[in-house]
C-alpha cells in the first residue's frame, strides 16, 4: 500500500510567516515614503501657485526627489539593523549594556553604518538646496530632522525624537512666518503635512519594531519549546533504562556470587537479567513509537494540505475529541485516501470527515474526477479494506462521478484510553 510522500510541506508555515513579515516592512516603506511624496508635491504646488521662477519650482522637485531616495536608502539600512526571527542567542537580545540604552545609536547596539551617514550627509544636501530655492528654514531643515528620525534608535528615543522634531518644525514655521514666508490658506495642508512628517514616520517605525520583537519572542518560544522537548525525552530516556539497567546489574551480581555455590540459581539469574534486557528493549521501541507518532487532527491538517497544494479545494470537518481515534489504523487510511485522490481523481475539490457515532469512528473522504481519470490498480483499497477488517472495521467504495471511501473502525467507550 502506498502512501504520500510527507504531508505538507513542514517549512510551509515558516515561509508564508516571513512572506507576512516582508509586506509589513514594505507597507511601512510605502507609508513613509508616500507621503513625503506628497509633502514635496504639496511645496512644489504651493511654490508654482505664488509665482515663482520655474528653475525655482524644478529645485524643489529635483532635491525632493533626491529627498525621498536618501528616505529609502535609510530605510534599507533600518531593516538590516532589525532583521527579524532572530534566534534567542542573537547578541541583539541580550540587555544593553549602555547606561541609557534606549538612546543606544541603533536597535543592536552598533554605531551608525557608513550607509547611515551617507543617507544623512544626502538628506542635509538635500535640505539646503529646499531650503535656499523656497526660502523657508522649516522646509530646509525637514530632510534633516526626518533623516534623524529613520536613523535605527531604539524605540523609546525614536518616539522622543520625533516629538521634539515636531516642536522644532512648529518653531520654525513660526520663524518663517515672522519672516514673511508663509503659505496661503488653501494651502496651508502642506504645511500641516510637513509639522507631522516625524510624527507619522515615527509610529510606522514603531508599528515595524513591535513586529520584529513579536517574531523575536515566536522564535525564543519554539527554541524553548523544542529544549523542553528534548529534556523531556531525556528524563524518559534516563528512568526507563536507569531503572532496567540497575535491576540488570543486581541480577548479574547475584548470579556471580551463585556460580560456585548454587550453579541452578545462577543460571535463573542469567536468565532474569536477560529478560529484564529484552523488557528494556522493547521499552526502547514503546518510547520511539510514542514520539514517532501524529496525532490524527496534525494527519488531517497534512492531508489538507496536500490536497490543497495539489490544486484542490479542501472541506475538512472532524470532531473535537479527534485525536482519541485510533491513529494506527486511520492513519494509513488517511494518507492513502489522500494518495488515490490526488493520483486517480485529479479533480477540483474534496470532503473529508472524521466523526464519533454510536457504531464506532467514522472517516469519509469524496473527491471528484476528471473525466476519463484512471480507476488504479485497486491494490492501495484492498490494502486498507485488509487493514480495517482486521480490527473489526467496515469500508465502502462508492465510484461515480465522485469517488467515496467509508471507514467505519469500533471505538472504545468514551472516555477510555485509546
Amino acid at each position: 500500500m502506498s502512501t504520500f510522500p510527507g504531508a505538507a510541506d513542514p517549512s510551509r508555515g515558516a515561509r508564508q510567516l516571513a512572506r507576512g513579515i516582508s509586506a509589513t516592512w514594505w507597507y511601512t516603506v510605502i507609508g513613509v515614503i508616500v507621503y513625503e511624496v506628497l509633502v514635496v508635491t504639496g511645496w512644489v504646488i504651493v511654490s508654482a501657485k505664488s509665482g515663482t521662477a520655474d528653475s525655482t519650482t524644478a529645485i524643489l522637485g529635483t532635491a525632493g526627489l533626491v529627498w525621498v531616495l536618501s528616505t529609502a536608502w535609510l530605510l534599507a539600512s533600518h531593516r538590516r539593523s532589525e532583521t527579524p526571527a532572530a534566534a534567542p542567542s542573537d547578541p541583539s537580545l541580550a540587555a544593553p549594556t549602555s547606561a541609557r540604552p534606549d538612546l543606544a545609536p541603533t536597535s543592536t547596539g552598533t554605531p551608525p553604518s557608513t550607509r547611515t551617514w551617507i543617507g544623512l550627509g544626502i538628506a542635509l544636501a538635500c535640505g539646503a538646496a529646499l531650503g535656499i530655492a523656497a526660502g523657508s528654514c522649516l522646509l530646509g531643515l525637514l530632510p534633516v530632522v526626518q533623516s534623524f528620525v529613520l536613523v535605527s534608535w531604539r524605540t523609546a528615543a525614536k518616539l522622543r525624537l520625533a516629538a521634539i522634531a515636531v516642536i522644532v518644525l512648529v518653531c520654525l514655521a513660526v520663524f518663517d512666518a515672522v519672516q514673511g514666508v508663509s503659505i496661503a490658506g488653501d494651502d496651508r495642508w502642506v504645511l500641516l503635512l510637513t509639522v507631522l512628517l516625524p510624527v507619522a514616520t515615527a509610529s510606522s517605525l514603531w508599528w515595524w519594531d513591535v513586529v520584529v520583537v513579536l517574531d523575536r519572542a515566536r522564535a525564543s518560544e519554539a527554541k524553548l519549546a523544542a529544549t523542553q522537548e528534548r529534556l523531556r525525552v531525556a528524563a524518559d530516556v534516563h528512568d526507563l533504562h536507569g531503572h532496567h539497567l540497575q535491576i540488570i546489574a543486581l541480577q548479574l551480581e547475584l548470579a556471580d556470587r551463585l556460580g560456585d555455590t548454587d550453579p541452578v540459581a545462577a543460571r535463573e539469574q542469567l536468565h532474569a537479567a536477560r529478560l529484564s534486557v529484552d523488557e528494556a528493549r522493547q521499552g526502547t521501541r514503546d518510547l520511539a513509537a510514542r514520539f514517532r507518532s501524529v496525532l490524527l487532527s496534525d494527519e488531517l491538517a497534512n492531508v489538507r494540505d496536500l490536497l490543497t497544494a495539489a490544486g484542490m479545494s479542501v472541506d475538512l470537518r472532524h470532531d473535537s475529541d479527534v485525536d482519541l481515534a485510533p491513529v494506527d489504523d486511520l492513519g494509513p487510511v488517511i494518507r492513502e485516501t489522500a494518495t488515490n485522490a490526488i493520483r486517480h481523481g485529479g479533480g477540483t475539490r474534496a470532503r473529508i470527515a472524521l466523526t464519533r457515532r454510536p457504531e464506532g469512528w467514522r472517516y469519509e473522504i469524496v473527491n471528484d474526477r476528471r473525466p476519463g481519470a484512471e480507476e488504479g490498480s485497486g491494490s492501495g483499497i484492498e490494502g486498507i479494506r485488509q487493514r480495517i477488517l482486521a480490527v473489526g472495521g467496515t469500508v465502502e467504495v462508492l465510484r461515480g462521478e465522485d469517488f467515496t471511501v467509508v471507514v467505519t473502525i469500533p471505538a472504545p467507550p468514551r472516555g477510555a484510553r485509546p
